[in-house]
């Protein structure tokens, strides 16, 4: 009896407790759920924030540069130009300061790889900004190769004109140029109170680049030539009404602002331009270079380093070039250059065989596209000669690049200038850069990776973007190009060139080189010719560091390229790989190892997968 009352209230209390146990279970995963629930809701807000962070940066940097949203075929401030003032300018660095603060401050644990890099490279390219800010380089707006009189001029043939609005809109910006000017002019001014000056020699080719262009008749100025092309549809009254607006705006508007800036350059700026070649000699001259170096190249590599890289890569290909003289009968690189420079067959006979050439060789690398690569460009390449004005200070080649969109397609700007003097040597292989595979294959998928934020299809780190551009060059040997062995040697020549900016640029303005050094180190290893090398050298002058990113670009994608080939042997895909580098936009040179690092890790486990399967 007392055993069995026992076994009841042991039953009972036994029964009690898992009552009391399941509703504390139903409590505590009840608060789990919960706490799950606000965690997702939290990560969900901080993507938001991100997100909309990220599309606010980019809107900011629409309407604070509208020409470049007119490039990439924006046309909401199609009838806006910048506001260049020292106030805007001040106005500018305390956004992207605000900017950089706002992004710091989101939390990025549990979000996708890809969210991720988004943070990781607008965080870069912000710090970069405001870094960057203590060295005022908005002081220095205007050189011999970019600024204001050069860049407003070239816009024109990147903007569409295909409705009144459009015509209306551009009449709106052409009266704004004055305005443009003067307002770059008392950003020079602070230059030059601050002694932040480019080199005195180079500042009368501003002036007289702005009395050409100025002296230009009417139907010939830049500024006049969307009036050759009026839509079929526009009606007789509205193209004598835009004609004759357009006309008088370029006449008491354009033109005179030329003229002021010309008159202004010549008197009251180059006489203060600075003595020394080298940006050793502004105020924090080595910490400006290395910030430009580190910038360009997106390593931690010092100019020591990348010069003695330079030395390297100089004595190697130059090698190489003597084997192909040995092979055209001559004993050495100088005899050789000297029969080339005088060789009539090797120099183009007028601006429209260089054009011809550069066409040639764009459509015969396109039927060859697919062996290398798995996604190719929509957008379609145009070649096209550079305007008259700008050839004297101009490269050989270089790339502007067409809208998302496909509206406008890219264009290779083509020198035509001084062509008697020039060669067609290089002609083939700086097809391939500019072009495809090269430069218009990159920027254009990068533009169509519709799963990017738009920051990151219009990004460019030059290492990256001339990197792959001059690892593009290199894609024609093996894809049987440069038969001709003068072509050849132009390809070799044209590596030899990024191979030289490395020991120039850290020459200049860190070895304190002066110009001479730099053209005599030219002729000494290249067959260059003379309009190339001087217009080169004055580039690396006024350019510090930017010049460095193609060959550190270069050698990172071919040191990958052997990396996955080793890693991945027979099963190594070319396709996969190019697709893999030009899959993500473009990207700092560790981002880009990293990813690339990763593809191979993943192409591994499949390999493995389906070895283990059979």
């Amino acid at each position: 009896m007392l055993k069995n009352i026992f076994d009841r209230r042991l039953v009972t209390t036994i029964n009690r407790l898992s009552v009391t146990t399941l509703v504390l279970v139903m409590l505590a995963t009840g608060g789990a759920v919960q706490a799950s629930q606000t965690k997702q809701a939290n990560l969900e807000t901080r993507r938001k924030a991100l997100t909309e962070l990220l599309s606010e940066q980019w809107e900011y940097t629409l309407k604070k540069s509208p020409e470049f949203a007119s490039i990439i075929g924006d046309k909401r401030y199609n009838d806006k130009l910048s506001d260049y003032s020292p106030a805007a300018v001040e106005a500018d660095n305390q956004a992207q300061a605000a900017f950089l603060k706002r992004l710091q401050a989101i939390d990025s644990s549990g979000f996708s790889e890809q969210e991720k890099l988004n943070k990781e490279l607008m965080l870069r390219q912000l710090k970069v900004a405001v870094d960057g800010a203590r060295f005022k380089e908005w002081e220095m707006p205007v050189l011999q190769n970019s600024g204001i009189h050069l860049e407003a001029a070239e816009l024109v043939a990147s903007l569409s004109f295909v409705t009144i609005k459009d015509y209306e809109d551009y009449l709106a910006r052409l009266k704004q140029l004055p305005r443009a000017f003067d307002q770059v002019s008392a950003l020079m001014r602070n230059g030059v109170k601050d002694k932040l000056m480019p080199p005195q020699f180079l500042l009368g080719k501003i002036a007289r680049q702005c009395d050409d262009i100025a002296a230009l008749p009417l139907d010939a100025s830049p500024f006049t030539q969307p009036l050759k092309t009026f839509p079929a549809d526009f009606s007789d009254d509205d193209k004598r009404r835009l004609s004759s607006a357009i006309n008088e705006a370029v006449a008491q508007l354009v033109v005179p602002a030329y003229q002021k800036f010309a008159q202004f350059v010549r008197k009251d700026y180059e006489p203060y331009g600075r003595k020394d070649d080298g940006i050793w000699s502004l105020p924090d001259g080595a910490a400006r270079y290395q910030f430009k170096v580190k910038t360009s190249t997106t390593t931690n590599m010092t100019p020591e380093a990348i010069h003695q890289l330079g030395l390297r890569e100089v004595k190697r290909i130059e090698t190489q070039m003597l084997g192909v003289a040995h092979q055209l009968g001559f004993a050495d690189l100088k005899s050789f250059n000297e029969a080339n420079a005088k060789n009539p067959q090797l120099h183009p006979k007028s601006r429209q065989e260089i054009l011809d050439l550069y066409t040639k060789y764009t459509d015969q690398m396109y039927t060859k596209l697919p062996q290398l690569f798995g996604r190719l460009p929509k957008a379609k390449v145009v070649v096209m000669p550079v305007k008259e004005f700008s050839e004297k200070e101009a490269a050989g080649a270089s790339y502007n690049q067409g809208t998302p969109d496909g509206s406008r397609p890219g264009h290779i700007m083509v020198n035509t200038g001084d062509y008697e003097n020039r060669l067609t040597l290089s002609i083939e292989t700086t097809t391939l850069h500019e072009g495809v595979p090269g430069h218009h294959m990159q920027i254009s998928i990068a533009q169509e990776l519709t799963d990017l934020p738009p920051f990151r299809q219009q990004g460019g780190y030059t290492a990256y973007v001339e990197g792959w551009a001059l690892y593009a060059e290199r894609l024609g040997e093996e894809l049987g190009f440069y038969q001709d062995p003068y072509s050849y040697y132009g390809h070799l020549q044209d590596e030899m060139l990024r191979a030289i900016r490395l020991v120039v640029d850290t020459g200049l303005h860190y070895k304190k080189w002066k110009r001479q050094q730099v053209v005599d180190f030219f002729h000494n290893h290249s067959g260059t010719e003379e309009v190339e090398v001087q217009s080169e050298t004055d580039r690396y002058i006024v350019w510090p560091g930017q010049a460095l990113g193609y060959k550190i670009g270069q050698l990172k994608i071919l040191e990958l390229r052997a990396y996955a080939m080793k890693a991945l042997g027979k099963r190594f895909d070319i396709r996969a790989f190019h697709d893999e580098v030009l899959g993500a936009g473009a990207l700092p040179m560790d981002v880009l190892e990293q990813r690339i690092h990763d593809w191979v890790k993943t192409q591994a486990k499949v390999q493995a997968k389906v070895q283990a399967a059979s």
